[in-house]
């Protein structure tokens, strides 16, 4: 029997090596998870033998399991680069095969699709046309490289024209009337903002501040007038008019005038409303505060990044982000329970239970890091202390059988 003792040592003495050896193989491997080897002694069934007299039989390999603990991580240059700093896996497609994954080294084809080197593409959640994320069920991300259109000033989409000011409450009246917005001597106050069309061609609207005639004395009134593109001054509807504590007391916004345009665009072409909410009169120079419009011209994509959440966002070279997706994350009642595809894909089994799929930092899912990888959780010098148990234990059950070896021997030569 000590021979079969011996043997089920060694085999299991070696297994142990075999993924010790695995481990280390693997150190430098982006989202490997080590494995440990656990054993299981062997007793013979039978009967009429109770307990205390029971010898047993061997060692068995019980289970090798990964460790899913968090590895390090380690930033790169390339922003499609992530880490999971959490808990969770990428969610692959081969062709509609699903795989798992927490090597997170991606780049984008020819066809504009998130890959992985074995060319698997990345799913997730896509967005609506105003880049809101619409979850569904994950699809392989896709990004699309092509420009964005533009939005013109007056587009609702695009919100008012802001403008907070402080006018001076020690201004005069100018002395040289009318207004003229090419003399300076006409006006106490100027300030200009780029606004852009329906073609998203910019144009230059610039507002000018005329203090009136103090009737009643307290308080002041100021007239705005407005150009587009330095000509066709216009007045604007309505005076600003602030109490004796500087506060605006009349209504807030206008109408801006509308111009012709000679683009193509839409004409002629109002940029909208102008919100003058917050605008003081203040013993202090005349300033802008906040002067701010929502439109923009097209825009080419010249990057993308990913947010802790997963979204994938292009920037533009018109100043721009765009959501273009959401990755998801996939999580698992017993991740112990995933079979191992190599390459460091996982697929689910009956064991491990069904993909709980959701977007990152959601329920258990941790956060994604760009421009980062998570590095393997093999640690060297344990590998190398365990290795040494294994080699000692080897040793030791290939002794065992040497001595029953030996003592069989002595029993043949009885005579």
């Amino acid at each position: 029997m000590s021979f079969q003792q011996g043997l089920s040592g060694l085999d299991a003495a070696a297994s142990a090596l075999d993924v010790i050896g695995n481990n280390v193989a693997n150190a430098s491997t982006v989202g490997f998870k080590r494995g440990n080897t656990n054993f299981a002694d062997v007793y013979a069934a039978s009967l009429g033998i109770v307990g205390a007299s029971q010898i047993g039989i061997g060692v068995s390999v019980g289970a090798i399991q990964q460790q899913f603990t968090q590895g390090n991580l380690t930033t790169t240059d390339n922003a499609l680069d992530l880490a999971v700093n959490g808990g969770g896996f990428f969610r692959m497609s081969d062709d509609g095969a699903i795989s798992y994954t927490r090597n997170g080294q991606f780049h984008i084809d020819n066809q504009g699709y998130i890959i992985n080197d074995q060319k698997l593409r990345l799913t997730g959640y896509p967005v609506s046309v105003t880049g809101a994320v619409t979850p569904a069920n994950p699809i392989e991300l896709q990004l699309s490289a092509s420009q964005i259109p533009p939005r013109a000033t007056s587009d609702p989409l695009a919100g008012d024209v802001t403008a907070v000011l402080n006018l001076d409450a020690r201004a005069t009246v100018p002395v040289l009337v009318p207004f003229d917005y090419t003399n300076p001597s006409t006006y106490n106050f100027s300030t200009a903002l780029t606004v852009f069309d329906t073609l998203g061609v910019p144009h230059n609207l610039t507002t000018f501040y005329v203090l009136n005639p103090p009737t009643p004395p307290t308080g002041g009134e100021w007239t705005v007038h407005a150009t587009l593109d330095g000509a066709n001054p216009q007045t604007l509807a309505g005076n600003l008019v602030f109490d004796t504590s500087g506060a605006l007391s009349s209504t807030p916004t206008y109408t801006l005038p509308s111009w012709p345009l000679s683009s193509g665009a839409q004409t002629p072409w109002s940029p909208g409303v102008i919100d003058f909410t917050g605008t003081t009169q203040y013993g202090s120079a005349s300033s802008v505060d906040r002067l701010t419009q929502g439109g923009y011209a097209t825009g080419s994509l010249v990057g993308i990044g990913v947010l802790s959440d997963g979204i994938v966002q292009g920037r533009y070279s018109n100043g721009q982000t765009r959501s273009m997706g959401q990755l998801v994350l996939a999580t698992f009642a017993d991740p112990n329970g995933l079979l191992n595809l190599g390459n460091n894909q996982w697929s689910a089994t009956s064991t491990s239970g069904p993909e709980l799929v959701g977007a990152p930092a959601s329920g258990s899912r941790g956060v994604i890091q760009s421009a980062a990888v998570e590095d393997s959780n093999v640690d060297l010098t344990n590998e190398l202390v365990a290795m040494i148990t294994a080699q000692r234990n080897y040793q030791a059950n290939a002794q065992t059988i040497k001595t029953q070896d030996q003592i069989m021997q002595t029993l043949i030569n009885l005579r």
